[in-house]
């Protein structure tokens, strides 16, 4: 049948869409030529991830494109739609972070994500750091050396950080914008890779703290300059230009490609980062979906990239679509660069490859012993459910999925539930009734299994919803012992399945349970937090939907609200409101 249906496919681009024997779409992929392409994949031996990815095609659709430009765009979009299990690269829903220098008044060092990409423009926004700590520790070594404004909320009286000469007072001071400009123009020229006036700074205080005998602070200045030589200037790379770009190398050995980015910035290679992934297609379409799939989650483009040569007949077609300058260096200093960013690719997949690999066939051989245990075939997609409340109030659930036994955070789910009541059973019903209507409504992937957070009644309770809506999705229960652990798999039947706990599948569900249980608490935390400010709001005459709402997304607790003065609120509120709202905070902490 396949083998017929090639016959027809033309030698033109397009995209691929194939499907397993449930017609789900398990990998989409672009070619040039797609006769060519969708051939290659029965008329020749395949190892590794193609393999089994072969293994489990029945049926494949194809899409005629205009253009490859139109097939990879269109490859990017259809990834988003489907989410493929073989599709696998930058699934980890990473977003670097970046530090912000704001633009208030008195500015404030900030480490964000989630960069909105249309305003960055206007915000003085440096990085990426994907190492999180090390965003952390530049600021606050930044914020130890220089006065800046350190509060959220401008407080009526100076506070610690003025009296230990961490912050200038501005909420009491009237500081010269000079002075301002001076702190932040220095701050500017460390974030853009010019360390001499930071370290010049810091050897200063440093001669004075030991000359005051105050050797405590001295060594601690001592060590923030260590860690601007070994953490920071990592290697003196400067192509004297102030050009931001990005430098993509890769590697392939052993069925696995690894890619390896180094950020420049300014001119000066500042940060890199490493992914390694199976390989599934062919290895130029591996590094194009890379590298154009690399700035959809809020990563900020630079000026230009650098590829490698293999992208030689590709550069037009990835510069079109993402809208950058891309080119491949012959010589000099950017292709020295470019060398070093392969030749680190090459070194990071020797030094994790058995790791990774060892990491990988754990976990595949977990979710098929589970697909055994449960009698299902391709178990590929699981999705656990779980329930959180007080009392009844804030009456919450999460959903996580894993797919092949690893999480994709991308597909997780949080359900504010409508019955607010301590009732377990009817919450369940409520949740697995909207999950799957509303997949049953947008034609989207159903799992292989359903996994509840619990014993008999939440089994009950999914069951009965999916017999509703006519679906036949296998369920299990994860029953807890009265230490909140995972203890035991019940099935559908309510049988108990022994399951050995030192097995790589015990392991696994503990994991399952533990990321679906940690996902919904932090999000009861944040309903229950938001709850208490919006409940406490409700009561103040004069604070409606639109007031509730501002105050809300300006402070984001009732902590936050309780520590402004009344002047702080007269100057958001009517005077009347906000000396209400202030005397009724008062009154709660008495």
């Amino acid at each position: 049948m396949l083998k017929d249906k090639l016959k027809l496919v033309p030698e033109l681009p397009g995209c691929y869409l194939m499907h397993d024997k449930n017609g789900t779409i398990i990998y989409v992929g672009k070619a040039k030529k797609l006769k060519r392409r969708l051939s290659s994949y029965f008329n020749r031996e395949h190892t590794g991830k193609t393999k089994k990815l072969v293994s489990e095609i029945v049926d494949f659709e194809y899409i005629v494109t205009s253009s490859e430009k139109e097939a990879l765009v269109l490859e990017i979009n259809l990834i988003k739609k489907y989410d493929p299990k073989y599709n696998i690269l930058l699934r980890d829903d990473k977003t670097y972070p970046y530090i912000e220098l704001t633009n208030e008044k008195y500015p404030r060092l900030l480490v964000v994500r989630n960069i909105n990409l249309k305003k960055h423009k206007h915000k003085r926004i440096y990085g990426p750091y994907p190492n999180v700590y090390a965003a952390r520790k530049t600021v606050n070594m930044l914020n130890r050396i220089y006065p800046l404004r350190k509060c959220v909320s401008m407080p009526k009286e100076v506070c610690l950080y003025y009296h230990i000469h961490e912050c200038l007072g501005y909420c009491e001071k009237n500081i010269p914008k000079e002075e301002i400009d001076n702190i932040t123009n220095e701050i500017i020229y460390f974030l853009n890779g010019n360390y001499d006036k930071v370290i010049e700074k810091i050897k200063e205080e440093m001669l004075i703290a030991s000359e005051s005998l105050n050797f405590e602070k001295a060594k601690e200045l001592k060590e923030l300059i260590e860690y601007i030589n070994i953490t920071l200037i990592k290697q003196k790379v400067d192509l004297h230009d102030n050009i931001d770009r990005d430098i993509f190398g890769y590697y392939v050995d052993k069925g696995y490609i690894s890619f390896q980015v180094f950020f420049l910035r300014g001119g000066k290679l500042v940060e890199r980062d490493s992914h390694i992934h199976p390989i599934v297609g062919e290895i130029l379409e591996e590094l194009e979906e890379f590298i154009s799939r690399f700035y959809e989650k809020d990563n900020l483009k630079p000026k230009e990239i650098l590829v490698p040569d293999i992208l030689e007949n590709d550069l037009e077609l990835l510069s079109s679509v993402l809208d950058l300058n891309v080119i491949i260096p012959k010589k000099g200093e950017k292709r020295k660069l470019l060398d070093m960013a392969v030749e680190n690719a090459k070194i990071s997949l020797d030094k994790n490859f058995e790791l990774i690999e060892k990491d990988e066939k754990r976990t595949e051989i977990a979710n098929n012993e589970l697909g055994n245990i449960l009698n299902i075939d391709n178990l590929n997609r699981v999705e656990i459910f779980d329930n959180s409340n007080i009392f009844g109030s804030f009456n919450v659930s999460g959903m996580v999925v894993f797919d092949n036994g690893k999480p994709n955070k991308n597909e997780y789910r949080k359900f504010n539930i409508t019955n607010q009541k301590n009732d377990d059973f009817h919450t369940m019903k409520e949740v697995i009734y909207r999950r799957y209507f509303r997949l049953l409504k947008e034609q989207k992937r159903f799992p292989d299994l359903i996994i509840v957070d619990g014993g008999k009644s939440q089994i009950t309770a999914a069951k009965e919803v999916l017999s509703d809506l006519n679906l036949n999705i296998p369920i299990c229960g994860l029953v807890k012992n009265n230490k909140h652990r995972t203890n035991d798999l019940m099935d559908s039947n309510y049988n108990i399945i022994n399951i050995d706990r030192s097995s790589n599948v015990f392991h696994l569900l503990t994991r399952m349970q533990d990321e679906v249980h940690n996902y919904t608490i932090n999000y009861h935390r944040q309903i229950r937090s938001k709850g208490s400010i919006e409940s406490v709001l409700d009561n103040i005459s004069g604070i409606g939907a639109k007031r509730k709402k501002m105050l809300i997304k300006k402070y984001g607790s009732l902590k936050k609200i309780k520590e402004l003065e009344k002047e702080e609120l007269e100057s958001i509120l009517p005077s009347e409101v906000a000396n209400n709202l202030y005397n009724y905070l008062k009154e709660m902490d008495k």
